[in-house]
C-alpha cells in the first residue's frame, strides 16, 4: 500500500513537472501537454499560457534572490531599519499611543516572527518587521518617559542660582553655561526647568564647573519650528535635557553649591577635563585654526567665527568640524599604524606577540577616552560604537568592515535613545557610512585586474594614483549618500563640495588629525607645542582652500523645501541600494526615481503669501521671490530658515517713519503709580492722528509693494492678494489697527481672539499654540479674502512631551486641555490695554 502511493506522487510530480528544478521556466504539465483549443480560443489560451510562465519565473527569481540575500545575512540588516520606523512612527504620532497597543501589538507578531525566522522568504522579513515596528514605539515611549525634561512655558525675568554643569567658551568674551536650576526668585517660578543653558556676555571671571552660579536672568522656552516641516528646536531640547535657553543681564557671581552626586561628580571631572583640554589647544593655536582644532578633538565649534564656518559649509567641509566617522578613523588608524611601527622597530617583538591585536587594544582605549572628551554627539557615538566593533573583530581575528557592524551600531543606539532617528546627524552619518561600505565591497568583489606600470607617484597606476582615486570616488559617495539629507533638513547643497573635500581632506589626513593625535598624546609630558604647531598651519591651509572654493560663483545651491514624502522614498530607495546585494537592489532606484518626481511636481497648494513667526515680531509678504519684512534686519536664526526654505529671494526693507503726537501725554501721577507697582505705564494714542498715519501708510505700502512703519508704534503692509496687514510695536494703537487693518499681528500675550470690526486678530497666545504661521490664498482665487486663506501652522500637535508647555497657564498651574472659551472681542475703544505683566 505504501508502495502504490509513494509511485503515484512520483507520477504526479512527473506530470506537472514539480520535480523540475527552480528557474528553468516551466509550468505544470497541464498547460504544456494539454491540447490547445481551436478558433478564437487560441489566442486567449497562449497569452494566459505565456502570463504564467512569466509569472512563475518572476516569483522563482525573486525567491533565489531572497535565498541569497539571507546567506549573505542581510536580514539582519532590517532590525534596525524597522526599530527606527516604529520609533519615527512614535514621534511623529498627533497624541501618545496607548502603550497596551504597542505591548499586545508586539506580543502577536512575535509567535509568527519567531516561526518564520529561518524562512527565506518576504514572508520572514514582514513577519519580523511586525514584531520589531511595535518594540521600536516601546522604546521611543520608554525614552520620553524617562527624561521626562520640563521645558519652560512662556518667557521670564527671574533671579536664578544653580550649579554650572558645563562651560563653553564663545566669540569675544561670552561665555556659554549648562546650568542645573536650583533655585528662582522675583519671581518663583511654579514650573522652573531642570537644567538651563544661558548665556554671560559680561566681562567677569569664569564660575568653575560644579560650582553655584547666580545672576539675574531671561529665561525663555526653546523655539519651535521656524516654518511647518523644519527642525523642532524644542523637541531637540527636551531630548538633550535642555528646559530653557537665555541670557544674563549682567555678570553672574559665584556662590556655594549643594553637594553633587557621584554621577554628577563623575559627569563635572569629564567636563572639567574638556574644558581644560579646550582652553589648551587655543592657547597653543590662536585664531580660528585654534578654534577649529579644540573643535576636532573636544567638539566645542562656539569660538569659530561665522565667516569661516560659512566658507567651510559652502565649500562641503563643514563635516570636518563634526566628531564622526572621518574624525575616529582618522585617529585610531593613526595611532593603530604607529603603534604597529613602534613595535616593528623591537627587535624579535613582532614574532614573539600579536602586535596587530596589541595596537587594536590601545586604539580601542583611545577612542573611548575621545568619545569622552567629545562631547558625546550622536555622530560621534556612532562613530566609537562601530570603530570598538571594528577593533574587537580584529582582536577576534575577524573581518573588520561589515554591514552587520553597522547594523549593530544602529541598534544599540536606537535602543538606548530612538530620538536619534530624527536627528539630522544620525541620518546623515549612517547614510554616508552604509554608502561608503556598500561601495568599499562592490571594490573589493570587482575582476581583478593587473596593475598598472609605473612609479609610486603614477597618477593612474601608482600609489598616488591610489590615494588620489579613492579620496575622489569616497568624497563622492558620500556626497552622494547624503544629497538628499542636506535638501531635506538644510535645503542647501554646496555646488563644489567634491573639489573642495578633493583640495582639503589630503591635509586634513596626513597633517592635521595625524599630528593632533600625537599632540594630545605627548600633552602629559609638556611636548606638545610642535605637533600643535604642525597641526595648526595644516588647519590654515584648510581654510585658506575653504575660503577660495566658497568665492567661487554659485557655491551656495538654495533647494528649498521638499515634500516629506519624496524625502522619504528617496531616503528608503538609497538605503535598498546599499542594504541589497542581488537584483533587488533596483528596487532602491524606483523609489528614488519617485521621489525625485514627486519633489519635481509642482505643489499644489502653492507658495505662502504671508510669514509670520512664533513670537509675532517677524512678518513677511512674499511677492513671486520677492519678500519684504516688518523689520530692517530680521533675525538671521529665523530669516535664514524662511530664506532657504522657500527659496526667498531679493529683501526689501520697510520704510521708516516717526510722526510726532501720535500718542496722548501720560499724566504724571498715574505715571508714577505705574511705577512704584512696577507695571508698565498705560499709554494712550490719539485716535485721529492715529488713524490718518495708519491710513497713511497702508496708502503708501500698497504704491511701494513694502511695509511702512511708524517707529516703535506700527508698521502697515498690503499683500499681493490685497489683505491689509498691521502689526503692532505699542497696544495703545490696538484699536485704530482693528478698525483699518484685515489682519492684525500682535507680539503680545492677550487673552483675545477677534476684534469686533471682524479683522482677524493674532496675538502671541495664539502662535503659542500654532507656532510660526504660513497663510496662503487659493489657486483659483488668489484676490480671495483672508477668511478663504490656507493657514499652516508650524506646530501640529500640543499634547506631546515636547510641546505641551505650549498649554500650560502660569497664573492657574494648569494646563489647558480643551480649546479655550472664546473671550471676548475687542471694541474699539477698548484699545488703551498694556500688555499683561509676565512673571
Amino acid at each position: 500500500m505504501a508502495g502504490t502511493e509513494i509511485a503515484e506522487r512520483e507520477r504526479a510530480a512527473k506530470a506537472y513537472k514539480w520535480d523540475v528544478p527552480p528557474g528553468d521556466g516551466a509550468v505544470p504539465a497541464a498547460f504544456d501537454d494539454a491540447a490547445a483549443p481551436a478558433g478564437k480560443a487560441a489566442s486567449w489560451y497562449s497569452e494566459a499560457l505565456a502570463w504564467l510562465r512569466t509569472r512563475r519565473a518572476v516569483g522563482e527569481s525573486l525567491s533565489e534572490a531572497l535565498v541569497e540575500e539571507r546567506s549573505h545575512g542581510h536580514f539582519f540588516l532590517f532590525v534596525p531599519v524597522f526599530l527606527g520606523i516604529g520609533a519615527a512612527l512614535w514621534f511623529a504620532a498627533g497624541v501618545d499611543p496607548p502603550v497596551y497597543a504597542m505591548v499586545l501589538g508586539a506580543i502577536a507578531a512575535a509567535v509568527p516572527a519567531w516561526r518564520l525566522r529561518h524562512r527565506e522568504d518576504l514572508g520572514a522579513i514582514l513577519a519580523g518587521g511586525a514584531f520589531l515596528v511595535p518594540i521600536g514605539m516601546l522604546l521611543a515611549a520608554l525614552e520620553s518617559a524617562r527624561l521626562d525634561t520640563v521645558i519652560l512655558d512662556t518667557p521670564v525675568t527671574t533671579m536664578i542660582e544653580g550649579r554650572v554643569l558645563a562651560r563653553e567658551s564663545g566669540a569675544g568674551n561670552a561665555i556659554r553655561y549648562r546650568i542645573a536650576l536650583e533655585k528662582t526668585r522675583e519671581p518663583v517660578l511654579k514650573r522652573a526647568p531642570q537644567v538651563v543653558t544661558l548665556l554671560a556676555r559680561s566681562r567677569h571671571d569664569p564660575i568653575a564647573i560644579g560650582h553655584g552660579i547666580s545672576g539675574r536672568a531671561r529665561l525663555g522656552p526653546p523655539s519651535g519650528p521656524a516654518l511647518a516641516g523644519l527642525n523642532d528646536f524644542a523637541f531637540d531640547a527636551y531630548f538633550a535635557g535642555t528646559g530653557a535657553i537665555g541670557y544674563f543681564y549682567g555678570a553672574p557671581v559665584a556662590i556655594e553649591a549643594a553637594p553633587a552626586s557621584w554621577s554628577d561628580r563623575i559627569s563635572q571631572g569629564i567636563a572639567i577635563w574638556r574644558n581644560n583640554l579646550t582652553e589648551h589647544i587655543r592657547g597653543r593655536i590662536g585664531g580660528d585654526a585654534g578654534a577649529i582644532a579644540a573643535a576636532l578633538v573636544t567638539a566645542e565649534q562656539r569660538a569659530i567665527s561665522e565667516e569661516t564656518v560659512e566658507a567651510l559649509r559652502q565649500a562641503g567641509l563643514a563635516h570636518v568640524l563634526a566628531i564622526s566617522g572621518l574624525n575616529m578613523v582618522l585617529a585610531a588608524g593613526t595611532f593603530l599604524v604607529g603603534a604597529r611601527m613602534l613595535m616593528a622597530l623591537i627587535p624579535g617583538f613582532a614574532e614573539r606577540f600579536p602586535t596587530r591585536k596589541i595596537a587594536a587594544g590601545g586604539a580601542l582605549v583611545m577612542v573611548t577616552l575621545y568619545i569622552l572628551v567629545s562631547g558625546g554627539a550622536i555622530s560621534a557615538v556612532r562613530s566609537w560604537i562601530m570603530i570598538c566593533v571594528m577593533l574587537i573583530a580584529v582582536l577576534f581575528g575577524r573581518s573588520a568592515i561589515s554591514m552587520r557592524n553597522v547594523a549593530l551600531s544602529a541598534i544599540i543606539i536606537l535602543a538606548v535613545t530612538p530620538s536619534a532617528i530624527t536627528n539630522p546627524g544620525f541620518q546623515m552619518s549612517y547614510a554616508a557610512t552604509l554608502g561608503l561600505v556598500a561601495g568599499y565591497a562592490a571594490w573589493r568583489e570587482r575582476p581583478v585586474r593587473k596593475e598598472g606600470k609605473g612609479g609610486a607617484l603614477r597618477l593612474t597606476g601608482g600609489a598616488a594614483g591610489r590615494f588620489f582615486g579613492g579620496l575622489l570616488l569616497s568624497s563622492a559617495i558620500g556626497s552622494l549618500s547624503t544629497l538628499i539629507y542636506s535638501i531635506g533638513h538644510f535645503h542647501r547643497v554646496p555646488a563644489y563640495g567634491l573639489a573642495g573635500n578633493l583640495l582639503a581632506m589630503p591635509a586634513i589626513s596626513a597633517i592635521v588629525m595625524p599630528f593632533g593625535l600625537i599632540a594630545v598624546l605627548l600633552m602629559p609630558f609638556g611636548l606638545d607645542a610642535v605637533p600643535f604647531a604642525i597641526m595648526g598651519k595644516g588647519i590654515e591651509w584648510m581654510i585658506a582652500l575653504a575660503v577660495w572654493v566658497s568665492s567661487w560663483k554659485g557655491g551656495d545651491i538654495v533647494t528649498g523645501r521638499i515634500p516629506m514624502s519624496a524625502f522619504l522614498l528617496i531616503g528608503v530607495g538609497g538605503g535598498l541600494l546599499c542594504i541589497l546585494r542581488t537584483r533587488l537592489r533596483h528596487a532602491g532606484t524606483v523609489f528614488i526615481v519617485a521621489g525625485a518626481l514627486v519633489a519635481l511636481w509642482p505643489s499644489a497648494r502653492g507658495k505662502p503669501e504671508l510669514l509670520i513667526s512664533e513670537d509675532g515680531r517677524l512678518v513677511a509678504i512674499l511677492r513671486g521671490d520677492a519678500v519684504a519684512t516688518n523689520r530692517a534686519k530680521p533675525p538671521g536664526f529665523i530669516y535664514d530658515q524662511w530664506r532657504r526654505a522657500l527659496r526667498l529671494g531679493d529683501l526689501t526693507k520697510p520704510d521708516m517713519r516717526k510722526t510726532a503726537g501720535l500718542l496722548l501725554a501720560e499724566p504724571a501721577t498715574k505715571k508714577a503709580a505705574a511705577e512704584t507697582e512696577r507695571k508698565r505705564p498705560r499709554r494712550k494714542a490719539d485716535r485721529k492722528k492715529a488713524k490718518d498715519a495708519m491710513t497713511e501708510a497702508i496708502a503708501a505700502a500698497r504704491q511701494a509693494q513694502t511695509f511702512v512703519c511708524e517707529a516703535k508704534a506700527f508698521c502697515a503692509a498690503v499683500s499681493p492678494s490685497g489683505w491689509t496687514i498691521v502689526t503692532l510695536q505699542d497696544m495703545a494703537f490696538l484699536g485704530t489697527a482693528c478698525d483699518t487693518a484685515d489682519l492684525v499681528v500682535v507680539p503680545f500675550a492677550l487673552r483675545l481672539d477677534n476684534c469686533r470690526s471682524g479683522a482677524r486678530l493674532v496675538t502671541a497666545r495664539h502662535l503659542r499654540r500654532t507656532g510660526a504661521l504660513e497663510i496662503t490664498p487659493p489657486l483659483d482665487d488668489p484676490a480671495a479674502s483672508l477668511g478663504g486663506a490656507t493657514n499652516m501652522p508650524a506646530v501640529e500637535t500640543v499634547v506631546r512631551a515636547w510641546s505641551r508647555h505650549r498649554t500650560y497657564d502660569w497664573r492657574s498651574d494648569t494646563f489647558e486641555t480643551a480649546a479655550a472659551a472664546p473671550p471676548a472681542e475687542i471694541e474699539t475703544n477698548e484699545a488703551d490695554r498694556s500688555p499683561p505683566h509676565l512673571p
